[in-house]
């Protein structure tokens, strides 16, 4: 039986599935090892903290994102959303045969579920990384076959949030 990469899933509507994936790319990092970072569905550039610190993590840390500027429609997400997702599946590809120590595909439990991309080609892509390397998926509503794939599930549930729930700046971007 050929090995596989070993993945860790993030879902659940709560808060932390980036973050618990920042923190592993830290770590990874901290620890001498190559990491990429293929974000989907986000296109803020330097708004959020992780794109402004990227250059100063040195040329072992890969960070690129694939979205637009504004939220996605999640019941309507537009041929540009979806063009956006493929070209970040084809970076995934090409980061992966760079044969990195941790990949972090971001959001894309989500950008499956919304049909951005197909299960059977995340799934395929999967099946097919270096077994050298870690991948970490992370998106809410993650879709049966991602979750049967991984071979870490980790669910985050939000059990309370202040009203009105304001996105702080250095913490949640």
């Amino acid at each position: 039986m050929r090995m596989k990469a070993k993945i860790y899933l993030w879902t659940g509507n709560g808060w932390g599935k980036t973050t618990s994936a920042l923190g592993a790319t830290i770590r990874a990092l901290g620890h001498g090892y190559k990491v990429s970072v293929i974000q989907f569905m986000k296109g803020w550039g330097s708004r959020v903290g992780e794109v402004k610190i990227a250059k100063k993590l040195g040329p072992k840390f890969q960070l690129k994102q694939f979205g637009s500027k504004k939220w996605i429609h999640l019941k309507k997400p537009s041929f540009k959303d979806k063009e956006n997702a493929k070209k970040g599946l084809l970076a995934a590809y090409s980061e992966a045969k760079k044969k990195p120590f941790l990949l972090v595909l971001d959001e894309i439990n989500l950008a499956v579920r919304i049909g951005l991309l197909k299960e059977k080609e995340v799934l395929a892509f999967l099946d097919n990384i270096n077994p050298k390397t870690t991948v970490y998926l992370t998106g809410r509503k993650a879709t049966p076959g991602l979750l049967k794939r991984a071979d870490y599930v980790n669910e985050i549930l939000c059990k309370k949030k202040p009203k009105p729930s304001i996105a702080k700046k250095g913490i949640d971007y």
